[in-house]
């Protein structure tokens, strides 16, 4: 059986053994050992392939067999934003950077890091206005940046959900067993041979994963609408543990306001962006909502307003409450409470909490399902994971798979090593969102002229350059400030020049970032310097990834993704000829 898309008809995938692989190079040994020696120019073809917007959104969108369903706006959107943010970050991560970070200038870490998280805001919206789609970023780097950049954001992209949802399932089971009078590792097996980083196993976070997939495969629209019951009654707990917290305020507490220093507070900031992950969820749903030039930029940012703002009074209350050196880093808020002599309010701390934790992960799942379902559409993962299921709208091989990946990370990893690891891949792909804004606004094939395609180059690699050379200056401490006086302004005046002699070859149809390019500029540079606030060996762990990813890219990847865009061109083409005049068509 066969459907039609916007460019011609694609087979209809089912989930069968050869939907893994359907792709003419490994239709047998010797196909797949011709594919293998064409490596080389297979990849440079992908290197510098870019997408089109049309093709992401009929071509591409057009593989999954039926259409998601159009139910959202930006009420919906909002409360989606602010569901999937507000959670782990907050009531733990707070805790444990204010104790060993920060101080109680933590609150100045959730400044910067908010302020990073809005920069992005701005740029993911103006592509998700434009390319309303289910992909997210992994669309628009396709578009702007090309298939290969597309594919290692889209492997980072899909690290970041999985860790974490991984890492808010387990402090799901922290708080659980603080509502119970337990410590978390009351609920854990502690495996005595495995590390001590992967030992403390959670089956409780696996079962909180399962709950959460059966949730997010019946309806989108559903999952909206518990979402949205769920987020009201954690805005209300929020407020209590503000309201009651600052009632109990002691000033003495903030005498000490910054004792780690400036360091502190960025090295904090770094981390602290795993409180802001989330949003980008949102955006995946571009390809759900009914209005997206109108509803996405009003949900997006009315959301990440909420959520710094929120932020911002409790890690404020938290550090006015106890003392810094004192704060619990497994449940802050909770023990916080305890400790001013209102051990009950630890209770509504623990579930407004674990309401919080619940929207996150229902969030999250239903934005890496559509981000999956986007890739497998492009073949770089095995197709039949971009199946839609024709009753619930809903991508349901993408949820699962994402979900099942979730929940065995869960089982076994600690949370300061996920929090570290997810910024990373988080500061990353928003610093190539930043890049791929830019290029969207001064490059179009066939119109930007050589001469201000090398400006643009230029100018870029001078942004990221100093970027770069100012992150790598502050992570290796030297305590000087010559290299900043260099390295702000060559960012400063490169900037400026693509201001004023690079002309843009592109205005926003419906909504556009302001001030560009400027606000993208600034997201690249304090993007890449909060990557130089966190530690060598999570830069490891996003390097062995890295590694792993370029790996499975060059032997199923690449070939798989080339086969299909070769069958798409070659599609093209045929339906151009039948449409021409004086032609037959059927």
């Amino acid at each position: 059986m066969t459907i039609s898309s916007g460019s011609g008809v694609v087979k209809r995938r089912g989930c069968s053994k050869v939907d893994f692989l359907p792709e003419e190079s490994f239709q047998s040994w010797g196909n797949y050992v011709k594919a293998l020696s064409q490596t080389g120019p297979r990849f440079m073809d992908r290197v510098v392939t870019r997408s089109l917007d049309d093709t992401e959104l009929t071509e591409v969108k057009g593989q999954s067999q039926h259409e998601m369903k159009k139910n959202l706006n930006w009420w919906d959107l909002m409360w989606f934003g602010i569901g999937a943010v507000i959670g782990a970050g907050i009531f733990v991560l707070t805790g444990l950077e204010a104790k060993k970070v920060a101080g109680p200038a933590v609150v100045l870490s959730y400044v910067v890091s908010g302020i990073s998280a809005m920069l992005s805001v701005f740029c993911y919206t103006e592509f998700a206005v434009e390319i309303p789609v289910a992909g997210g970023s992994f669309a628009y780097l396709r578009v702007e940046l090309g298939d290969f950049m597309a594919f290692i954001a889209a492997g980072n992209i899909l690290l970041e959900y999985v860790i974490g949802g991984a890492a808010v399932a387990r402090s799901w089971t922290s708080y659980f067993a603080t509502l119970l009078n337990h410590k978390p590792d009351d609920f854990r097996i502690i495996a005595h041979n495995l590390s001590e980083d992967y030992s403390h196993l959670d089956p409780i976070a696996v079962v909180v994963c399962a709950i959460i997939c059966l949730l997010a495969v019946l309806s989108t629209k559903g999952s909206s609408r518990f979402n949205y019951i769920a987020s009201i009654i954690h805005v209300a707990v929020i407020l209590f543990i503000i309201v009651a917290g600052l009632v109990k305020a002691d000033t003495k507490n903030y005498a000490v306001f910054a004792p780690y220093g400036a360091r502190g507070v960025f090295t904090s900031s770094a981390v602290l962006f795993f409180a802001y992950v989330g949003f980008d969820a949102v955006s995946t749903m571009a390809e759900e909502t009914k209005n997206p030039a109108r509803d996405i930029p009003i949900g997006l940012v009315g959301s990440m307003s909420v959520t710094t703002i929120a932020y911002c009074l409790l890690a404020i209350t938290l550090c006015l409450m106890q003392p810094y050196y004192n704060i619990d880093p497994d449940a802050p808020f909770s023990v916080a409470f305890s400790a001013v002599g209102m051990d009950w309010a630890k209770y509504i701390v623990a579930a407004g909490a674990l309401k919080g934790m619940t929207t996150v992960l229902l969030v999250s799942a239903v934005g890496q399902a559509r981000y999956l379902t986007h890739i497998a559409r492009t073949h770089m993962v095995p197709p039949c994971l971009a199946n839609v299921n024709e009753r619930t709208g809903t991508p349901v091989n993408a949820t699962v798979v994402m979900l099942g990946a979730t929940a065995v990370i869960a089982f076994f990893t600690k949370l300061d090593i996920l929090s570290d690891l997810l910024s990373i891949s988080t500061l990353f792909i928003f610093m190539l969102v930043a890049i791929a804004l830019l290029v969207r606004r001064y490059y179009v094939s066939g119109v930007t002229s050589t001469t201000d395609r090398n400006k643009l180059l230029l100018c870029l690699s001078l942004i990221l350059g100093s970027s770069i050379v100012m992150a790598a200056y502050w992570a290796a401490d030297n305590g000087g400030w010559i290299a900043y006086a260099i390295t702000g302004p060559v960012w400063f005046l490169a900037t400026l020049g693509l201001k004023l002699f690079v002309p843009q070859a592109r205005e926003p149809k419906l909504w556009g970032v302001p001030l560009v390019p400027w606000l993208p500029s600034a997201s690249i540079a304090i993007n890449i310097f909060l990557l130089g606030s966190i530690n060598g060996a999570s830069f490891g762990r996003f390097g062995a990834w890295t590694a792993l990813l370029m790996v499975y890219y060059i032997f199923f990847g690449l070939h798989a993704s080339y086969d299909t865009a070769k069958e798409a061109a070659k599609r093209r083409i045929e339906n151009a000829k039948v449409s021409e005049p004086g032609t037959n068509s059927v």
